[in-house]
């Protein structure tokens, strides 16, 4: 048994080895994509067929280096999949068989066959789809499609054939593969993500639209870069817009889409909400964009509404949009109620000596009360009690007023860098985000969710609009969109958008993402002060 636990453990050792060195391999994909192309302005001269040529020449360049980084990133992630279907049936059959002086060779054959069906069964379940590369979850639940499906395949084969197929064998290989693999895929989507930061890996977009929702679209894609789309041009429909909308040129006339693309090397071309742009005048776009390989997206007039809200009905000819409602009860809330209060309840028995170590931190630090319990406003408006562990001076709130002019954050919230009244214990506290951890009281007493929108103070809410008020449709929550994209660091409206897009989007499948990705956000202290 030793012998074979030593294998497997050299097993994953020899995986992780292999592992840092594909995410070492940048040449083939870590290009900068958004790099400017040379021989930018427009050609004014009488030569219109010599300017058409060199437009339709710089989107086909544009269009295949686009393809080329995407072409070796699929590549990347291929090896990857085929490296873990070989460690997995390496480590099933080392399981299984190792300790046997002549293990059956049937099984090394099968472990050595596992790799290669497993790259058949994603290509077959789209798993190497580009438009899901580096965002979203699709991908992660493509891989899972594809390791239930396998599972399911091997079964119904083996008892069709009457093969007498080792359980452990089975039971083995098959979830290491799966959990190997989404790993892999993790990893390569993080090191895409540290490329994109610097630019590289990314594909050049021309907006399409009013200038107000092109300088919002672009300050949002600089902002999440990870999309992997970089603004480099824009054409607006209004005569009196400028030259230049947050930063990138803009043109007016939705006639000359493609004569822009052309001439800023753009590979995307994005349509934002705009009535000008009729179905025939997106036809025409749209045949004159394929000759290249342009590719071109269409923004719905929807606010942050997400795909499983959204379903095409053709009808009479017209695909229709159709749009279903959030769902603000039912068993979907049952579930997740009782999801929140399940891990509320298990974190809060795990984390007691951490409560009590910080308890008596906060209480040698100035000799005050651990605790600190604040009216905020939940669900529907209702105001409740919320408890933190006490990060400022007793009188902080006495203090707020003498400080009002020096707040660093638009909106009615209240933030400063630097704030006098936190105290030592209190500024390490908030860097990590424990002096959140009473709230898991508020999460057991039903006044709050794990996730969801931040929760409001009463004067806060006073001034909400009817469109903000929609925030108040559900719990507020410990952690949500708003901790895991900047928190205090984001512009008012941005806080506002995010959590208005988990009220419209929530779903119990969202808040396992966003507990995810909140372990991230409290390692590197975004927005933590």
């Amino acid at each position: 048994m030793s012998t074979t636990c030593y294998a497997c453990a050299s097993n994953l050792w020899y995986l992780s080895e292999l592992t840092v060195k594909l995410l070492a391999t940048r040449r083939t994909w870590g290009g900068h994509a958004a790099d400017p192309v040379e021989g930018r302005g427009w050609r004014v001269s009488g030569h219109a067929v010599d300017a058409s040529r060199r437009s339709l020449s710089l989107q086909r360049m544009a269009a295949a280096q686009s393809a080329t980084w995407t072409s070796g990133y699929l590549r990347q992630v291929g090896i990857a999949d085929l490296c873990c279907g070989f460690a997995a049936g390496l480590v099933a059959y080392q399981a299984r068989f190792g300790a046997l002086i002549t293990p059956p060779i049937g099984y090394i054959g099968l472990s050595l066959a596992l790799p290669v069906v497993w790259l058949l069964i994603l290509v077959l379940a789209g798993a190497y789809d580009p438009r899901f590369i580096g965002v979203g979850s699709e991908e992660f639940r493509k891989v899972f499609n594809a390791a239930f499906f396998l599972t399911a395949a091997v079964a119904l084969v083996s008892y069709a054939a009457k093969l007498d197929l080792s359980r452990s064998y089975v039971f083995v290989a098959l979830p290491s593969l799966a959990v190997l693999d989404l790993l892999a895929r993790y990893a390569l989507r993080k090191h895409l993500h540290r490329i994109r930061r610097r630019g590289g890996c990314m594909n050049r977009v021309v907006l399409v639209g009013y200038a107000p929702v092109v300088a919002d679209m672009t300050a949002v894609l600089r902002r999440n870069s990870h999309h992997g789309l970089a603004t480099v041009a824009a054409c607006v429909t209004d005569d009196s817009a400028p030259n230049v909308i947050a930063g990138v040129p803009a043109f007016t006339g939705l006639d000359r889409v493609a004569d822009v693309v052309g001439e800023f090397g753009a590979d995307t071309v994005a349509v934002l909400a705009c009535p000008e742009m009729s179905g025939q005048a997106l036809r025409r776009l749209a045949w004159s964009l394929e000759k290249t390989g342009t590719q071109l997206c269409v923004a719905p007039a929807l606010l942050d509404v997400a795909g499983p809200r959204t379903t095409i009905r053709p009808v009479a000819g017209l695909p229709l949009l159709h749009m279903d409602h959030p769902e603000f009860s039912g068993a979907r809330r049952v579930i997740k109620e009782a999801f929140d209060k399940l891990v509320a309840l298990v974190a809060l028995t795990f984390a007691l000596p951490l409560i009590a170590l910080i308890s008596t931190m906060i209480w040698l630090d100035d000799r005050g009360p651990a605790f600190f319990r604040q009216t905020r406003v939940g669900k529907n408006g209702r105001p409740f009690s919320v408890y933190k562990f006490r990060t400022m001076i007793r009188d902080a709130e006495a203090r707020k007023t003498e400080l009002a002019g020096l707040n660093q954050h638009d909106g009615p919230l209240f933030k400063m860098r630097q704030d006098p009244r936190v105290t030592r214990v209190g500024a390490w506290l908030r860097r990590w985000s424990l002096d959140e951890l009473p709230q898991l009281l508020n999460v057991l007493a039903g006044d709050m969710s794990l996730v969801g929108p931040r929760p409001a103070l009463p004067e806060e809410a006073a001034v909400y609009g009817d469109f903000v008020r929609r925030r108040l449709a559900v719990k507020p929550g410990i952690t949500g969109l708003w901790q895991v994209s900047g928190r205090a660091d984001l512009p008012w409206e941005e806080a506002v958008r995010l959590d208005l897009r988990y009220v419209e989007n929530w779903s119990l499948m969202l808040d396992l993402q966003i507990l995810w990705k909140t372990w991230a956000a409290v390692v590197h202290g975004w927005g933590a002060y």
